[in-house]
């Protein structure tokens, strides 16, 4: 009979991201917050980028992988944002079958891209502060190049194979994720097939594109932390931590966010956190990234300082 009843049901051809159509009160503020973060978020990514390309001084391994991290961000947030501007300007909250789980694809590839990206420019930071002689032998164009290419290859196969699964499973009802975005839970949550399977073989899948990382992350820091409370001199500890300190930062918000959102139970009670929680990692993240690590850079605000000093009719700008 439950066969039966599943296959007289239509199947969904469209989802409804429910997103903050719960705050009807708030939606032309909302509108406002995140078009200002859109903006936002695509200057500070396009200008790192324009200026790591355009500028010889900053042509370094150093700052090769963080133009990835800000073109990778440009993508990121283009994934989810247009989509989220869209419903608060027209209401209408639909997405189809396919844009759906194509959402979810790009989605899923840019964060596995983030994990091993971020996990790449760890250990650059690594060899620069544990092994500071053999830096520019280790670190050769060459090795730049395959280091930064892994991620975005790792980000576009891994997640292929977990979209695959989710897009074969049936749906027939109800359709409305209560989400802003198409992510792997709540989707599956309004599946009318046995998800048991596809969610273990999914799960072992999305482990892949966090774990590795990770571990790769956390043992490099374990590594320079260890390097640093060597030094004898406090000024020579503040300048070694100065190198590392933005991606730090960087990472520990982008995985204590991500951590947060995959590990707590999915009930009604912390669905909104959850929310708050993928705000930081799929939009708030991207638009800091570019303050965070230019802002922290001396050498990188001399150079935005002296960009702005030419578009700027102004001797000095104050500041930056």
């Amino acid at each position: 009979m439950a066969k039966e009843e599943i296959v007289n049901k239509t199947e969904v051809t469209e989802f409804i991201l429910l997103g903050f159509k719960t705050l009807p009160e708030w939606q032309a503020l909302l509108l406002v917050i995140f078009l200002a973060i859109y903006i936002v978020t695509m200057l500070g990514n396009i200008l790192i980028t324009a200026i790591v390309l355009t500028n010889n001084h900053l042509h370094k391994p150093m700052y090769f992988f963080l133009g990835n991290l800000s073109v990778l961000e440009i993508c990121y947030t283009s994934t989810i944002l247009p989509r989220i501007l869209v419903s608060f300007m027209s209401g209408y909250h639909g997405i189809s079958f396919s844009g759906c789980f194509l959402q979810l694809y790009f989605f899923g590839s840019f964060a596995c891209t983030e994990c091993y990206l971020l996990s790449v420019m760890s250990y650059d930071r690594y060899v620069a502060i544990c092994k500071p002689l053999h830096y520019v032998a280790i670190m050769k164009s060459k090795l730049c190049v395959q280091l930064s290419s892994a991620p975005w290859i790792l980000g576009a196969v891994l997640p292929a194979f977990t979209t695959f699964l989710a897009s074969q499973l049936k749906f027939c009802g109800p359709n409305v994720i209560d989400h802003f975005f198409c992510d792997y839970t709540p989707l599956l949550m309004l599946s009318c097939s046995d998800t048991r399977q596809a969610e273990a073989l999914m799960s072992v899948l999305g482990s892949s594109c966090i774990m590795p990382p990770l571990i790769l992350t956390f043992t490099s820091y374990i590594c320079i932390i260890c390097t640093i409370l060597k030094i004898p001199s406090i000024s020579g500890k503040k300048k070694a931590f100065s190198t590392c300190s933005s991606h730090l930062i960087v990472v520990t918000i982008f995985y204590g966010t991500l951590t947060m959102v995959y590990m707590l139970p999915n009930t009604d009670t912390l669905r909104d956190l959850n929310k708050i929680f993928s705000l930081c990692y799929t939009i708030l993240i991207p638009m800091f990234n570019p303050f965070i690590y230019s802002l922290r850079n001396r050498a990188f605000k001399d150079i935005v300082r002296e960009v702005f000093s030419k578009l700027v009719p102004m001797r000095r700008i104050q500041g930056i």
